[in-house]
């Protein structure tokens, strides 16, 4: 995991034929619903900030999943589907009690698939920045999308990611993306029982305002929310991210 100022715990926790790592509190059964994120590309070190914030008020933790730079090896493939497996398999074994869960990035869509293979572990599901809307389906699209989004966001953000991106190689990273292109989000949807926020920072045309409007019109319970920034919000604001995933865990049934 990169290095942060928080006191981070690293747990290494076997589910099923490979263990996932995460950072985070030492405990997940104390002080109320744990949180549990998915970082997109399987980078994590953009989202330490929002984890540290998270940590100020109840526990958290942060997966290291597929797992390109852990030490030991990947936890699982890079296709969505088996980020998907791995999460509710480790929802299913570590957390004494159900989750916040959240994903951004193709972590959301990890996140969404993971709650309808484990609903009993997930009692509130939060999706930052989820991307590709049909029209980002196809490659040309989104090489438009990421470069009108590139120029809003938050310069820091690229040392964070920078790192895990070398350790995966190109190949490894268009095999993750390509599987979460090939995902509809909206069709899934339907199935989640649980409370669902959808949120796409201000300037990311990557994950525009109509399509979290329409993801979240396709739960049972869902509500959209715009927050600042570009696509890697929560890096640049970890204030507002983790206060949405604190707002879930108050409202989660």
């Amino acid at each position: 995991m990169p290095h942060s100022a928080f006191p981070l715990y690293v747990s290494r926790d076997h589910v099923g034929p490979a263990a996932v790592r995460s950072a985070g509190t030492s405990r997940l059964d104390q002080r109320g619903t744990p949180v549990a994120l998915v970082p997109g590309s399987g980078a994590p070190g953009y989202l330490l900030r929002t984890l540290e914030r998270c940590a100020r008020s109840g526990p958290v933790r942060l997966l290291d999943v597929p797992g390109f730079g852990d030490p030991a090896g990947q936890a699982c493939h890079e296709t969505l589907g088996s980020l998907a497996d791995t999460v509710a398999r480790w929802l299913a074994v570590v957390p004494r009690a159900p989750v916040v869960l959240a994903g951004h990035y193709t972590g959301a869509q990890a996140a969404l698939h993971a709650t309808v293979r484990a609903p009993e572990r997930v009692r509130a599901l939060v999706l930052l920045a989820p991307t590709f809307p049909p029209h980002l389906r196809r490659m040309r699209p989104l090489l438009g999308a990421l470069a009108r989004t590139a120029v809003h966001e938050a310069p820091g953000a690229v040392p964070t990611v920078l790192p895990t991106y070398l350790k995966a190689g190109p190949r490894r990273l268009l095999t993750c993306v390509r599987s979460a292109q090939a995902d509809a989000p909206e069709d899934v949807l339907p199935s989640v029982t649980c409370p669902v926020t959808v949120v796409a920072g201000e300037k990311g045309a990557r994950c525009p305002p109509e399509w979290i409007h329409h993801l979240a019109s396709r739960a049972a319970f869902g509500r959209a929310l715009l927050a600042p920034g570009a696509h890697a919000f929560p890096h640049p604001h970890p204030a507002v991210t983790a206060e949405v995933l604190a707002q879930a865990r108050a409202e989660a049934p």
